[in-house]
């Protein structure tokens, strides 16, 4: 001590504790922020998925309608008999030579809020709003999750 004083070297227990204490509370605010994010992300990624699966159900109608895709089966009205269909690819072009394969989907993509592949399904038979599928054919899809989007509307009726 020199001249009454004590010279200082590090932090006192108090201070150590106070920045600790100040940094919980700042992690503490950032996890419903993270969660937050996360879930408008997966949302996203939901409407995405299911934009491509409908525009890859549209374009196989087209190609029905043209009269490129060959279907035996009258229910199907025009869309693929179910979601792998698009992915295994029809044949199209002269029903003898079968020249060219045609492929909608690479894969069916996972919904990212179940986080499987499987989806709900409603044929064109079906009522706009059922939850059963007819099985007929595929008319549209939705996402079997029960949540409810940042928006408040459920993810089933998308």
């Amino acid at each position: 001590m020199i001249g009454g004083q004590r010279s200082a070297r590090g932090f006192s227990f108090v201070e150590l504790l106070a920045a600790s204490a100040i940094l919980m509370v700042l992690a503490a605010a950032l996890v419903p922020i993270y969660r937050w994010d996360q879930k408008r992300r997966n949302e996203r990624h939901l409407r995405i998925a299911l934009q491509l699966m409908r525009d890859a159900i549209d374009q196989y109608k087209k190609y029905s309608d043209e009269g490129m895709i060959l279907q035996t089966d009258v229910s199907q009205m025009g869309y693929p008999k179910d979601l792998d269909e698009l992915v295994e690819g029809v044949d199209v072009g002269d029903p003898e030579a079968k020249t060219k394969k045609l492929t909608f989907l690479r894969r069916i993509p996972v919904d990212p809020m179940t986080g499987t592949a499987e989806w709900g399904m409603r044929s064109y038979q079906d009522d706009f709003d059922s939850d059963s599928w007819g099985g007929e054919n595929v008319f549209d899809v939705y996402s079997l999750s029960p949540g409810q989007a940042l928006d408040g509307t459920y993810y089933r009726d998308w």
